[in-house]
Formats: C-alpha cells, structure tokens, sequence
C-alpha cells in the first residue's frame, strides 16, 4: 500500500512538473497575449473603436508572433537562447499555411528544437576542432532547426491541426449542451494542488484564442481566473474564524482579489479539507452566470485580478463578467460559513499554524515521506554565514514568490544587510547557484530536483514576516560575511576557490573566441584528471547564473562585472593563452 501511495505521489509531481512546463511557456509571454487582447477589444468591427487599418495587427499577431513566442520559450525552457533560436525555427514551420492559430503545434515544436541542439551539442561536445566552434555552432542551429521546420510544415501541422479543432469542437459541444460550470468539479481542486496555470494556460488559453478568433471573445478565459470562489473563503474566515487565520484573512483577501495572486489563499482551504465543497460550488455557480450570460474576454487574465478581468472584457461584457464573480463569491461564502461554523473544533491564536502543520504530516505521511529538519520551517539553524542567493520559488514563478522576495528583500534591508541578493523563479527553474531556496509545501519536492545542492525551506504562507525575522536573526548570529572580492590576472594565484563548480568564458557576442578558449581548457581539465567542473561560454553581457569564474578579456572587465557581480573574474588578454589555463588548474590543484 506504501508503494502505491509513493508511485500516486510520484505520478501528481510529474504532473505538477509538466504542467509548470506549460504553463512556462506562456506565462512569461503574457504582455504579448494581453497587447493583442487590447488591440483584438479596440479596433475590430465589433470593438471599441473599430478601425479597419489598425485591426490588420490582430491576425498577424495571433497567428505569427504569439506561437513564435512560445515556440521560442518552449526552446529556451529546454537549453537556453541556442535552444530558442532552433525552437523558433522549427516552430515557423507548423504555423505558415495552418488554417487555425497553432499553439499547441508551438508547445510541441519549441521544445523539441531545443531538444534536438542540446543532444547534437553534446554529441559534438569536445569533437570539434579549435577555431571551428563558431562555424559548428551557426551551422548545426541552421541546419537542424531548418529540418524540424520542413518536417513540421510537411508531417506534424495536418495532425496537430486535427486535433486542435476536434478540441476545439468538443469544447463547443460542451458549451452548447450547458455542461460547462460541471468543469468546476475538476479546475477547483486542481488549483489547490498548483495545477492552475498548467490548467489554465495549457489548456483554457489555446482554446480560448481559436474561439476569440472567430467570434471576438472567449469564456475559456474566465474558467481559472476568475477570483469569486477565493473570496467567498477568505471573507468566511474573516467574519467566522478565530486566531491568526481571521487575523490574517483580510489582506489575504486584498491580495487575492484585487491583486490576482490566487495561491495566497490555497492554505485556508487544506486548512479545512472540507472548505473544497465551498469553492467548487462557488465555481460552479460563477461558470453558469458566464454561460447564461454570454461572458467571455479578449484574451487571458494574468494575474487573475478583478481589474484584469474588468479590463480585457469585450465592449459590453463588463457587467456579466462581474456578475459571475460576484455570484461565485457569495455561494462560496455561504458554503464556507456553515462548515466554519459547524466545525466542532475550537480554534485557538496558534490554531492556523498548527492546523497546517497537522496537514502537512498528514499529506507527507499519505506520500511515504517525513518532516525532516532540512526542509522544515525552522530550518534556518544551519544557514551559511556565505549565503549570497536566497530565490522564492512557486510554481509559475510569478505570484506569490514575487511577493514573498519583496517582503523578504525590505527586511534585509532594514537589517542592515546589503549583500544578499534576493529573486524570485518557478520551482522547477530556481536559478543555479542558490544557497537558500523558500517554497510552499506542496512543492519541496520538485524543489530538491530543481536545486539539489540548495538549502530549501519550506513556509506555509509568503506573507508571514515572522518567519523572514527569524531567518534574518540566524544570518545575523551566523555571521554574515562580505562578497569575496572579484579576481584579475594578477592576484589569481591568492584567491582561486575549490569549491569552483561552473566556469565561463565571455566574450563580446559569445560564439567565437570564447568557444575557443573553453574548447581549450575544458581539454586541458579533463587531462589534468578534473572532471567535475562544468566549462561554458557566452556573451559578456549574459554570464550564466551561478557562474563561480569568469574568464574575459581586459577590455570587457567592467561589462563582465555588471554581468556576473558574485563572480571571481579573470581577465587574459589571448584566449588561445594556454600557459593561463595551465597555471589555474595548478592552483586548482593546490
């Protein structure tokens, strides 16, 4: 039963991590979904200000720019620029000549270009002759991408094309038969296990794009977003709760709905388990005003803030919109204010804490797992007084992480602490070279693969400044230190670390000389019998995070700082300067 248990937990994490792979190539794309919502709402026939001229912008738009945009991130999520560059190629070959807006076709051809240069770069990987990276670098992109785009066009758009429409007529089907708010059953409970955005932009927005094409809004925009069911909960804890859970249940719910960052509210629900009975139904109720009331949006919400609704509706589909928010906030407060009510168990000032605790063991123990030290919230005992990269991470890496860093950022700042770099990424993207990593419980797992070397710790909640004050009072007990000064030629021999884990070479563009220069050490490293480093290149102005050495040319130095400000840098004047690399790897050595 325990295996069962640990391969269902395991099956729910890949599926997170799929859906965040989604929802990772749209979501950093969104300004350009919402530009052409805007420009779709204003200048069509039926919009704002219908103008014929400026209405040209849409189809292209639609049809071109947006799944170049994902086919490029689909790329880039895979290996980097290289990867999006061949992602974007292979991606223009699915979409020229197709009949519909091919966004699933750029969800699968973006990511496959990427896939395909990484596999032939490692294949090459030491093969290539000094002098030549450059060429092999232009060409393979070139050749490769250009391939993908011909199979693309000739093999994969006609299947792709046949099954986005026979999505799209099954999603009609459904509307017309009025089965649409049932869709509640699913979205709710998906939402508190952080399948939102794989939900909503994986699925809702491609088809609500096909239908805004052809009618000029979409319902399929409002089915994740919209905030009612979130709000009805946390106005429920505000008038029937007791303790730190009503106390905090206010600003939860400024957040949520005016702010549209809808996982701040995921923890009052696992709370009360039962509480998912009230956003169902308020989901449900919200899902039938859309449909009788013709509701839909020009193009998808993020975040799902009210004034984002409000503002990508179509001219004259304000007030449904509002309507269906507004009903489904009130049914869910009805529904969470009798189970609030009716809860036999008297809540105490510590009780949302130790609620949460309790199903955090519960959850852990449904998995096969434990509460370990390392990644509970009071693991902060053994911080690193060399902490130098603290990431919030959630699941799309664009919510309640953001919040999380800038609460966090402010009380370092008031600390008196300066060198700490804070950020904030998706949980499966936390940038390398993190020393501390915040996440949500839900997501530690796919934590520990993201960032396997970092100290994770988990919180209940972003907004729980007691949590940043202890940790900033363990930095301060640790003794925070200074940022190692930067390196030149001339002081190497002092400072080179044995800790060096990646080294970079940069140089102006990031494709010729310094592809030499680590053709050359990446050979000389693997005679001298080190094997663990990783040696890359790059341009200048985009040194890889985490990059522990920085090797560039004097007249780049000040460009490389900016670039890589944590990094020890290395100025040489001749990138084929073999007596350099021969005199770091010795100090590496000693």
């Amino acid at each position: 039963m325990a295996e069962l248990v640990k391969e269902n937990s395991s099956i729910k994490g890949k599926v997170q991590r799929f859906g965040a792979f989604l929802s990772g190539m749209v979501l950093p794309n969104i300004g350009a979904f919402i530009a052409w919502g805007l420009i779709t709402a204003l200048f069509i026939p039926t919009g704002w200000f219908p103008n014929e001229a400026l209405a040209k912008l849409v189809s292209p738009m639609v049809t071109y720019m947006l799944p170049l945009l994902i086919g490029y991130q689909g790329g880039k999520l895979v290996y980097d620029t290289r990867g999006g560059v061949v992602g974007a190629i292979a991606t223009a070959g699915i979409i020229i000549g197709a009949s519909i807006p091919m966004f699933l076709g750029a969800m699968i051809m973006g990511p496959l270009g990427g896939f395909v240069i990484k596999k032939f770069d490692k294949l090459v990987e030491g093969k290539v002759p000094t002098g030549f990276e450059m060429l092999v670098n232009n060409f393979s992109a070139g050749i490769l991408g250009g391939a993908l785009s011909l199979a693309a066009f000739q093999f994969i758009e006609p299947v792709v094309a046949g099954v986005s429409i026979g999505l799209g007529m099954g999603a009609k089907i459904i509307t017309e038969h009025g089965l649409l708010p049932l869709i509640a059953i699913i979205v709710e409970p998906a939402k508190i296990l952080f399948l939102n955005n794989a939900i909503n932009h994986g699925v809702f927005s491609p088809l609500g794009i096909q239908e805004v094409s052809a009618t000029g809004k979409s319902i399929f925009f409002l089915l994740e977003p919209e905030p009612g069911p979130g709000l009805g909960v946390l106005l429920a804890y505000c008038l029937y709760s007791k303790g730190a859970a009503k106390q905090s249940a206010p600003g939860a719910a400024i957040i949520h709905f005016l702010g549209g960052i809808h996982e701040i509210y995921f923890p009052y629900v696992l709370m009360k388990p039962a509480l998912l009975l009230a956003v169902i139904a308020g989901g449900m109720s919200a899902d039938l005003i859309f449909v009788l009331l013709h509701a839909g949006l020009v193009a998808t919400p993020s975040p799902g803030s009210i004034f984002a609704l409000v503002a990508l509706s179509p001219k004259g589909g304000q007030l449904s919109v509002v309507a269906g928010v507004a009903v489904g906030a009130v049914v869910s407060f009805l529904v969470s204010s009798v189970i609030l009510k009716r809860s036999k168990q008297k809540e105490e000032v510590s009780d949302f804490d130790e609620a949460q605790a309790r199903m955090k063991e519960m959850k852990l123990s449904s998995k096969g797992q434990s509460t370990t030290p390392s990644t509970s919230e009071g693991s902060v005992a053994a911080i690193s007084a060399d902490i130098k990269l603290i990431v919030f991470a959630c699941d799309a890496g664009m919510g309640s992480s953001a919040m999380g860093e800038s609460i966090l950022r402010k009380a370092l700042k008031d600390a008196g602490i300066s060198d700490i770099e804070v950020k904030h990424s998706s949980v499966d993207s936390i940038p390398a070279g993190a020393d501390v990593v915040f996440t949500q419980e839900n997501l530690v797992e796919r934590a520990k693969k993201s960032a396997e070397s970092s100290r994770i710790i988990t919180i209940k909640n972003f907004l729980d400044r007691s949590k940043y004050d202890e940790f900033i009072n363990e930095l301060k007990l640790s003794g925070k230190g200074e940022n190692p000064s930067q390196l030149t030629s001339e002081n190497i021999e002092a400072a080179v670390s044995t800790e060096v884990k990646l080294i970079v070479f940069a140089c102006d563009a990031g494709m010729g000389s310094s592809a030499m220069g680590e053709s050359i050490l990446r050979k000389a490293l693997k005679d001298a019998g080190i094997s663990d480093i990783d040696v890359k290149h790059s341009s200048v102005d985009s040194i890889p995070a985490g990059a522990d050495v920085v090797f560039t040319q004097e007249n780049l130095l000040e460009r490389a700082k900016k670039s890589a400000e944590s990094s020890r840098i290395i100025t040489i004047k001749n990138f084929l300067d073999r007596s350099r690399y021969d005199e770091f790897i010795n100090e590496l050595k000693n």
